[in-house]
This record gives structure tokens, sequence and C-alpha cells, in this order.
């Protein structure tokens, strides 16, 4: 043979090229939520000292969610204008910031408005911070590979949610300030992380100037995304409240967080490894599930029924998410990508601030009663619009099949199949 043969190897290479900087994303994605994760505890400690009230640190708390709503959408599209990366770290840098001042303000003793300030500036670049190191995923890993990466992803932050509140309440044993610190030195793990992408710039000068098109399909799974927050949030923060109408010690609220938190660690674990986009039928269970979930933590009335409650909910609150942020993805282009994100930290948000509100207001009994309302409707809802899907796809099918009827009635040398249409 005079010819010879050309041996190429490109896709390990290039595979390790990539693994790098995805597993330094994953870090930086951990490390993202370490501030939100810690502050419940840590904002209890440093409040404390000053008010002499720890429930005052629900006043920071609320002052972060709140700016992080305010901020998110307006500062996501101000940095459109900005390639990814350099801007994430300025967002990035200006939380540390923030956190820094709260950490130092609560040191020298300073009024509690200030304070309070602090977290509501740390919470002013959340959304958007979020937003844009979602969108930064895409950049790293193909569309294949996204469900596998998200589950990873949905997995560390349920890991973060567990020991970072241990970890400010060990740390603040010894002294608040130790767990502010914490929170600064963790938090900003991103702005060192993250690695630099060649790919990740500024959009033109006519992506700039788009606006995202808020369709009802997208609002449709915003306002999912909001629902599952509400349900989550009313199981941990009225754990305590739930274990002290059993007759048990208040420390024993802990326990149905974590059953929350366990199950859904192995919910990110079973995501990751399956590696698949849900087909829509297995949502609609997993909202079902968590319809279910609720309602067996608002109307069981007993240890048992909340803690079975509690764990059908963990179960598919990584399932969930991940779906949430896949399907988000496919609907808007590459420009507003990380403006979608934002919206859905923001939809949490509010669900957040909604179960936080009614429990404060009103009663847990009515904050479950309106959870399980919402949630009851956003499964009719979702229903009818994949029945809906469904039946569009049928006839698209059908139509499809009468057209190559009649070509092969028209010209019998025609191809012909019977294989059905994909149904979207």
């Amino acid at each position: 043979m005079t010819g010879h043969t050309t041996v190429t190897r490109p896709q390990p290479a290039r595979g390790r090229r990539i693994e790098g900087p995805l597993l330094r994303w994953f870090a930086s994605y951990g490390s993202f939520a370490v501030p939100q994760a810690a502050a419940p505890i840590a904002f209890a400690l440093i409040a404390l000292p000053l008010t002499g009230d720890p429930a005052s640190g629900a006043a920071m708390m609320l002052a972060m969610t709140i700016a992080q709503v305010i901020g998110a959408v307006p500062i996501t599209r101000f940095g459109r204008r900005f390639s990814p990366i350099p801007f994430l770290r300025v967002l990035i840098g200006l939380r540390t910031l923030a956190l820094v001042a709260i950490a130092v303000l609560a040191g020298l003793g300073a009024p509690f408005a200030l304070v309070v300030a602090g977290a509501a500036l740390a919470g002013l670049v959340n959304g958007a911070a979020y937003g844009h190191l979602r969108a930064v995923l895409n950049h790293l890993v193909p569309t294949a590979r996204l469900p596998r990466a998200l589950g990873v992803a949905a997995t560390l932050n349920e890991v973060t949610f567990v020991a970072a509140p241990v970890l400010a309440a060990a740390l603040g044993s010894i002294s608040p300030q130790a767990a502010a610190w914490a929170m600064v030195l963790l938090g900003m793990g991103p702005m060192l992380l993250i690695p630099r992408i060649p790919t990740a710039t500024a959009p033109g000068p006519e992506q700039r100037r788009s606006r995202l098109r808020l369709t009802p399909i997208i609002v449709l799974w915003l306002v999912c995304g909001g629902a599952s927050a509400a349900s989550i949030a009313a199981i941990e923060i009225g754990a305590v409240s739930m274990a002290v109408s059993f007759g048990l010690p208040a420390a024993w609220g802990v326990v149905f967080p974590v059953a929350l938190c366990v199950t859904s660690i192995s919910g990110g674990i079973w995501v990751s490894v399956r590696n698949r986009v849900p087909r829509r039928r297995t949502v609609l269970a997993w909202l079902a599930v968590t319809a279910l979930g609720v309602a067996s933590v608002g109307l069981g009335h007993s240890v048992a029924a909340t803690l079975v409650g509690a764990l059908l909910v963990g179960s598919v609150l990584a399932p969930l998410a991940t779906y949430y942020s896949l399907i988000l993805d496919r609907l808007v282009d590459a420009e507003h990508r990380a403006e979608v994100f934002a919206l859905l930290r923001t939809s949490s948000a509010l669900g957040v601030i909604t179960s936080s509100a009614l429990i404060s207001l009103a009663s847990l009994q009515a904050t479950f009663t309106v959870v399980i309302s919402v949630m009851t409707v956003v499964l009719l809802v979702t229903g009818s619009v994949f029945t809906a899907a469904w039946r569009h796809a049928q006839r698209c099918r059908a139509a499809g099949v009468a057209e190559a009827d009649r070509t092969a009635s028209r010209d019998p040398q025609a191809p012909h199949t019977d294989e059905t249409l994909p149904i979207g």
C-alpha cells in the first residue's frame, strides 16, 4: 500500500482541557451559596449582641432577600455590555465588600440599621451574579452534558446548605465575628476560582439592544420555581414551630430540614448519574410529589406525616431545579440566559419571602394552606399545558402520516415508512 493512515485523538485532550475549568466552575458554584446558606445563623448571632434579640437577624435576611429581588434584573441587563467573567468577578467583589462591612460594623458595635444596610448591599448583586454564573456553564459543557452538570451543581448546592449553617453555628459559638468572616472568605470563592473562558464574550450591539420576551411558557416555569421554593421554605422556616406543636423540644425542629436536604442530595446524585432531560409526564409527577409532600406536612398533624412529607419534597427538589434550568436555557437566546436565570433566582426568592411573611404575619396552618393551593394550581396549569402540547404533537404526527400516504398514492415508487414522527 502506498497510502498511509492518519490517527487523530482530539477528543481525550479536549476532554481534559474542559474538565479543569468545569471543576473550577463547580467549586465556584458551591462556594457562591455559602453566604446565603450561612446567613440565617450568622445574622442571628451578629444581631444578638447588637439588639439583644436573635430574631433581629430575620430583618437582615429580609433586607438581603428583598434587595436581591430588586437588583437582579437591572444589574443583569447592565452587565450585558461587559464580558461575563470579569463582570461576575466584580459582582462577587462587591458582595464580599458588603460582607466585610457587616463583619466590621458588628465588631465595632455599630447601629443595627447600618448592619441591615450592609446585608441589603450584599443581596443587591446576588441575583445578577447567580444569573451570570449559571450562564457561564453553557460555555463549559455541551448541551448533551448539561443535565449531568446541573445535577452535580444541585448536589453541591444542597451540601452547602447543609454544611454552611453548621459551620456558622460552630464558629459563632467562638465569636459572631468568626461566623461573619467565614462568610466573607468562603463567599469570595467564585471571584478567585471561576475559570477564564475565551468564548465567554460580551454580546454584540444588536444583541445588547434586544430585550428578553417573557412568553407564557417562560412565566409558567418561573412561577413553578417560585412555588417549589415556597414549599421548601415553608418546611424549613416552620420546622421549629412544627416541632413545638408536636410537644417536642425546639431543637428537634432541625430534623425536618435535614430530612429534606438528605433526600435532595440523593436526588441531585440521581440526576447526575442519569444525565437525561426528563419527559413531560415525569416532570408532572415530580410536581405532584411536591404537592403531596407539602400536603402531608401541612395536613398530617403528626411527626411521621411531617417527616414523610419533608422526604417527598426533598426527593424531587434537585430534579425539578435542574429541569427548570434546562427548560429556560432552551427557551431563550444565548444573550438572555443570564437574565432569565436571574429571574429564576428572583422567583425563588419571592417564594421564600411569601412563606416567611405568611409564617410571621399569619400562622403555620395558613402558610401551608396557601402553599398547597399554589402547588395545586401550578400542577393543574402545567398538566393542561403538557396535555395541549401532546395533542398538538399527535395532530402533527397524524398530518405527517396522511401526507406520506398521499405522496405514496401519487407515486407508488416513492419510499414509504411506517415509522411515526417523534413527539416533542
